[in-house]
């Protein structure tokens, strides 16, 4: 089993990613939001801007569990 400083370390990439496409993601809607479109084309963008932020959420959650209970590869599934 890993040490706990070793397990935090392994947390640090999903979760800078993570913020950096949710960062990425609020600029589109924040770009859909400011663009002359119609109504329905800005709430389909936001929605699906929506879904994609709360799915790599949910990812990553489960990839931080992951990484708690020491399971470091998924590949060890397969």
């Amino acid at each position: 089993m890993s040490k706990p400083g070793k397990r935090r370390q392994r947390m640090i990439a999903p979760i800078v990613i993570a913020l950096l496409l949710i960062l990425y993601l609020a600029g589109y809607l924040a770009a859909v939001l400011c663009l002359p479109l119609p109504l329905w084309v800005k709430i389909l963008g936001g929605l699906a801007a929506a879904a994609l932020a709360g799915a790599l959420i949910a990812v990553t959650a489960e990839r931080i569990h992951e990484i708690r209970s020491g399971e470091t590869d998924d590949l060890d599934n397969y």
